[in-house]
């Protein structure tokens, strides 16, 4: 494969696309992408199946039909348009939800890339991974660590940038207590990583019956929300200096609010769509915190990666074939894993 683009239109490929609104995922036969300049093209190994998809499969944020959705893309460089000098045919490379920037806005100038006026979002601006090929701009990209399979290397590009993100951008520091709420996609890769990082870890989860693998995942201790309020479980181990929540449970969310301490900050990384209502005399007295995180950009994601391969971080992962992509998708949530497509 040369280093440019051949543009040949009788190439095609198989690609699960969104075909109209809420309809199951397709599988088609479409032309292979080209690289155009300033692009590169990826050859798909692996992509993380996400909840984010609901932006193509119900046409959210005016993202036309059909799509090809995915944006925890892992692959292999197989070509880049005119322009292109970071990246070269066969590099190890992956491409999350943040697709490109303007680099002329005020965000960008500042290095708030993530909120960029014209940012693209991989699988909704443009197609994503699932398909045997894709075409980003140079800087969706971020380097895969060697030592990173690509089926390990996809579910980090979405799923463990925005938990590391989170806690690398929480204020807790080695010693504190960090309570990882859920052990799901999100939540087995956040304990994780806030062991790795050095932090008392406390996973909260309903029911005794992931409380093994919590502990064997980093769990210092363990809060099982079915025996009564998961917030005052928190306050009798001491209260967190930070929760982060990966269940989109706006009551759950709000009883622990009242497990941090003051000074201490919850971190919403998933929703239900409602509001949290929170007992504001705990955020007057305590000067207690709710925000959110999503995501983040290209170096972030190749931040995520890299710590990942270094401290030994790995999600759990079932695959499927590309054939299967709406079995994927309609099975996500139902375990601690995270779905991924092999094309």
């Amino acid at each position: 494969m040369s280093t440019t683009d051949t543009t040949d239109t009788t190439r095609t490929m198989r690609a699960a696309q969104a075909v109209a609104a809420g309809a199951p995922f397709e599988l088609r036969e479409i032309p292979v992408p080209e690289a155009g300049p300033g692009q590169v093209r990826v050859r798909v190994r692996a992509c993380g199946v996400c909840g984010g998809e609901n932006i193509a499969r119900f046409g959210a944020l005016g993202t036309p039909f059909p799509r090809v959705p995915g944006h925890e893309i892992a692959g292999e460089v197989d070509a880049v348009g005119a322009g292109v000098t970071a990246w070269q045919v066969g590099d190890r490379v992956g491409i999350g939800w943040h697709g490109g920037s303007c680099f002329t806005c005020a965000h960008c100038r500042s290095g708030d890339f993530v909120n960029c006026v014209e940012r693209k979002i991989v699988g909704a601006s443009y197609d994503g991974g699932y398909a045997e090929y894709v075409s980003a701009p140079q800087d969706a990209l971020a380097r895969i660590p060697d030592v990173l399979s690509f089926t390990e290397a996809a579910p980090l590009m979405c799923a463990g940038l925005t938990v590391f993100n989170a806690l690398r951008n929480s204020g807790a520091r080695a010693g504190d207590t960090v309570a990882v709420h859920g052990i799901g996609g999100l939540g087995h890769l956040g304990l994780q990583f806030a062991d790795k990082m050095g932090f008392r870890t406390v996973a909260v989860s309903r029911g005794r019956d992931k409380e093994k693998l919590a502990r064997e995942l980093g769990a210092d201790a363990y809060v099982d929300s079915t025996e009564g309020s998961a917030g005052e479980a928190l306050t009798a181990l001491g209260g967190a200096n930070v929760v982060l929540t990966t269940v989109g449970v706006s009551p759950a969310q709000a009883d622990l609010v009242q497990g941090l301490r003051p000074n201490g900050r919850m971190i919403v990384v998933a929703t239900d769509h409602r509001p949290v209502e929170v007992d504001p005399e705990l955020l007057v007295f305590g000067r207690r915190e709710v925000t959110g995180w999503y995501s983040g950009h290209a170096r972030d994601a190749e931040e995520t990666l890299a710590f990942a391969a270094l401290k030994g971080v790995r999600p759990m992962t079932q695959t499927y074939s590309l054939e299967k992509a709406e079995e994927a998708f309609q099975g996500m949530g139902s375990a601690e894993y995270r779905n991924v497509l092999v094309p």
